[in-house]
């Protein structure tokens, strides 16, 4: 019995392992990317490089790279606008990406380089958290 639930363990994995790799080949390259998009960013870690076309800036949508492939887009959204009631009804990338995986909406109290102010920055993972916390 042990034999077997090790075995059927060692299968789950290698099932989870070869879906993991069968979700980043179907991850978009940059070539997808509006012209005009650059890199704006080094890898940060959880996001990877952040490539942007400088018209779209501070507010996106921003790209995240890893190892040549679109992992996330990112949005940023000021607290005083969505304090006020703003809609955000029309936030888009670019065709060809993957389903979103999961969602990450994190508040900067204090804004950070690019965007000073107070803001959620929103984040659409096109891959799974275990794969979003490898990237360093």
């Amino acid at each position: 019995m042990r034999t077997l639930l090790i075995a059927a363990g060692l299968l789950a994995a290698s099932s989870l392992s070869a879906y993991a790799q069968d979700a980043r080949d179907r991850l978009p390259g940059t070539d997808i990317l509006p012209k005009g998009t650059i890199q704006v960013s080094p890898v940060i870690p959880g996001m990877g490089e952040h490539w942007a076309n400088p018209g779209d800036l501070p507010l996106g949508p921003i790209y995240c790279v890893h190892e040549g492939n679109v992992v996330c887009l990112e949005f940023m959204m000021s607290q005083e606008e969505f304090n006020s009631g703003k809609s955000w009804t029309d936030l888009a990338g670019v065709e060809g990406l993957p389903p979103v995986d999961h969602v990450n909406i994190d508040f900067e109290a204090n804004g950070h380089e690019g965007f000073e102010v107070p803001h959620y920055d929103v984040h659409l993972y096109f891959i799974d958290p275990a794969a979003q916390k490898a990237i360093k």
